[in-house]
């Protein structure tokens, strides 16, 4: 795959962080985490790459505080690098359903974005690094892991849904399922803190580096 290695991943997001901090870093780092730890109880995903496509899937907010703009701007950002499996996951994490409907952000990008957005969508064939991010995003708030549905009904409140909504929320349900048939118990069983990330305040931060081994 054409991905950079851990370090210059890390230090993408180190860099990324400089240039606009915020929530969606510690929020990348969890997804990281998250993909990490489901890959090893999966027996076609390798944990290292899960974990680079998982911090660097939101890479494209380095840019600023955008909608689906930021999307464009990391898989910009990382094609550049001749890095195209990491930049692709840069636009498929949000569309676990492929129509450019399920996106209920702000459009704020070029014509010609979403013109090559919807021709993208129209051709992909998601795999199972596509969907497990998928999943790891919506499991991952900066707080900690959490049920995806705490984080599904978290994002709807505020962004608001539109008639695509449920589709795309039983897409990713359909998803979890997959994944746990595959590794052969639920993926919480395989993440730490989910209790308190969905019910109280989350494990703090140092709690979560222990398990990035």
């Amino acid at each position: 795959m054409k991905i950079p290695t851990l370090v210059e991943a890390e230090s993408f997001l180190t860099e990324a962080e400089r240039k606009n901090p915020g929530p969606w870093v510690q929020h990348s780092r969890n997804v990281a985490l998250a993909a990490r730890l489901i890959a090893e109880a999966h027996p076609r995903l390798d944990p290292d790459t899960a974990f680079i496509l998982g911090i660097l899937h939101d890479i494209g907010r380095r840019e600023g505080a955008y909608h689906i703009r930021h999307l464009f701007d990391g898989h910009r950002f990382l094609q550049e690098l001749g890095y195209e499996d990491a930049a692709r996951i840069c636009l498929t994490h949000s569309f676990p359903i492929a129509d450019i409907n399920v996106y209920n952000g702000t459009r704020d990008c070029s014509r010609e974005d979403l013109s090559f957005l919807i021709d993208f969508l129209d051709q992909v064939e998601f795999d199972e690094y596509d969907r497990l991010i998928m999943v790891c995003d919506g499991i991952a708030p900066p707080e900690g892991f959490c049920l995806l549905e705490k984080r599904m009904v978290d994002v709807a409140l505020r962004y608001g849904i539109n008639q695509h909504t449920l589709s795309g929320w039983r897409a990713r349900f359909q998803i979890q399922v997959e994944l746990e048939d595959t590794v052969g118990c639920s993926i919480y069983c395989l993440l730490p803190g989910v209790v308190e990330g969905t019910f109280g305040d989350g494990l703090k931060t140092d709690e979560l580096h222990q398990f990035r081994t």
